[in-house]
């Protein structure tokens, strides 16, 4: 399903070569993968051997054994086969229409601006009813990594390959020392959605949030737009004050669907509990990773609630993510 709808949708082979990384060694994966012929590139990890780890990491082998996978792979794509970047796809993700030309079109962005660390196709808040899609086109900075289809540059893959964790790889990349400050681009409506209901996480948050992730399914032209708001002076200019000059109300006043006369509308919250307890009533994830709100940018989560904008936001004099926000 994966593989069909990347070749489905890839405009040139020549500009996207696809490669797929297999682990594990299991021999009807290897089969389906082969009966690709040439449309693709397969490779696979040699090391197939139990990790040591931790006795109270015993049921998390699987972790470990995916960051190690990572990692060979990664390797391989830039070190051996010299790319310059990699827009990395997990087997349990189907790709919307237009997934190539937003790349394509947010690479030179990632070349451009060093505030920016990747780009991804993924927003986790996009369930269906929390995104405008007649805004298919807008596009966010955002501090929390997002991972489920995004590309990195191999300038990147230098900087994190000697310091590359055993385990849990994405959580990793979200610590304050691997991101040191940077933001990735994220999309309004995604433009992959996961049907990995099994897998080493058995299925966690897979049955609240993200089988109601909307895939995008109009094609947007975005190399055709200007993203130049998209670099960081200029996003900074135009979207805080859209954020802060946007009516306060009260959780009770959204949930009551009261005050519609005002439109886009911003909710405060003031630490790490009112955050949570606003993610909850709303139907955001909420949880924070070293601090970070998910699709948060300067702790601001952006979403549509009974069809309106609404802003979660911290007071306009925030001065920085708390770690200790878990």
């Amino acid at each position: 399903r994966c593989l069909d709808r990347l070749l489905r949708y890839r405009p040139s082979a020549q500009r996207f070569p696809l490669i797929v990384s297999q682990d594990c060694g299991h021999a009807e994966t290897a089969r389906v993968i082969s009966s690709y012929g040439n449309t693709l590139l397969h490779l696979q990890q040699p090391d197939l051997s139990d990790l040591p780890v931790p006795p109270e990491h015993r049921k998390f082998q699987g972790y470990y054994k995916i960051a190690r996978h990572y990692r060979w792979a990664l390797g391989q794509v830039f070190r051996t086969l010299g790319h310059r970047a990699v827009i990395v796809v997990e087997d349990d993700l189907e790709v919307a229409p237009d997934f190539f030309e937003y790349f394509q079109a947010a690479f030179p962005l990632l070349l451009a601006d060093p505030s920016l660390w990747c780009v991804s196709a993924w927003n986790d808040n996009g369930k269906e009813q929390m995104v405008d899609v007649t805004q298919a086109q807008l596009l966010y900075r955002t501090d929390f990594f997002p991972g489920l289809g995004w590309l990195l540059l191999s300038e990147l893959w230098e900087e994190l390959e000697p310091k590359w964790p055993p385990a849990f790889w994405d959580d990793w990349m979200r610590q304050p020392e691997q991101r040191r400050g940077r933001s990735c681009i994220r999309p309004e409506v995604s433009r992959t959605v996961t049907f990995g209901r099994k897998g080493v996480s058995h299925g966690q948050f897979f049955d609240q949030y993200l089988k109601f992730i909307k895939l995008n399914d109009r094609f947007v032209p975005f190399t055709q737009l200007d993203l130049s708001y998209l670099r960081k002076e200029e996003y900074e200019r135009s979207f805080l004050p859209q954020v802060y000059s946007a009516p306060e109300v009260k959780v009770e006043e959204l949930q009551g669907n009261r005050r519609r006369e005002l439109g886009t509308v911003r909710l405060q919250y003031r630490g790490r509990d009112s955050f949570k307890a606003f993610a909850k009533a709303l139907g955001l994830m909420d949880d924070l990773k070293s601090g970070v709100p998910r699709a948060g940018y300067r702790g601001i989560v952006s979403f549509v609630y009974r069809g309106r904008r609404v802003y979660l936001a911290p007071p306009s004099d925030w001065t920085g993510y708390d770690p200790t926000w878990s």
